[in-house]
């Protein structure tokens, strides 16, 4: 089958972190930009960036739907930071969970903390907070897998993860590696 083909979302934000860290563990990667680039991969990646912005690219692209449908078929997602927040209730509609934007402040407000992720072994992951949001609230469906100074950070949905940092920015793959072997399984 070859390694797999992993879709990063391209419109704007820390895209290129996400490709080079997907590359290093052996995926292929194509950046999404329009609808035709949703075909025949395998996971999506929606990285972190200004959530704003990216919504209106997806609007002005067509990508909402065909990211939709593209759900539907079961395929997995992993989004972070900006990403959770499209993924959520009041954007995209993908999980059943609501972020608060900018929920440990402003850009000046940013840090890194080690956060535990359940089902994520090898002890705390690192994440770097930039500008970045909480999940407010949640669904019966969702299960919060990571928390920092009790705010939810990171939740799993289906084939769907979602965490409010970014780690692409560091040298710890595993949650991609987690992703990928999520995308494996399904192949």
């Amino acid at each position: 089958m070859g390694s797999p083909l992993i879709g990063v979302l391209a419109l704007q934000g820390g895209f290129e972190a996400h490709e080079r860290m997907l590359r290093r563990l052996g995926a292929r990667t194509r950046e999404v930009r329009v609808p035709d680039d949703l075909d025949g991969i395998d996971g999506l990646v929606l990285p972190g960036g200004e959530s704003t912005t990216m919504t209106l690219g997806i609007a002005r692209e067509g990508l909402g739907e065909p990211l939709r449908a593209f759900t539907a078929s079961g395929a997995p997602i992993l989004g972070s930071c900006a990403g959770l927040i499209l993924l959520d209730r009041e954007h995209l509609g993908l999980m059943d969970l609501r972020a608060e934007r900018n929920a440990f402040g402003r850009q000046v407000r940013s840090f890194e903390a080690d956060v535990d992720l359940l089902g994520l072994d090898g002890g705390p992951i690192h994440g770097v907070f930039i500008r970045a949001p909480q999940i407010a609230e949640h669904g019966p469906g969702v299960e919060i897998i990571g928390s920092v100074d009790g705010h939810a950070v990171a939740a799993r949905e289906q084939n769907m993860i979602a965490v409010a940092f970014h780690t692409e920015l560091g040298d710890d793959p595993r949650l991609h590696q987690l992703f990928l072997e999520r995308v494996a399984a399904l192949r």
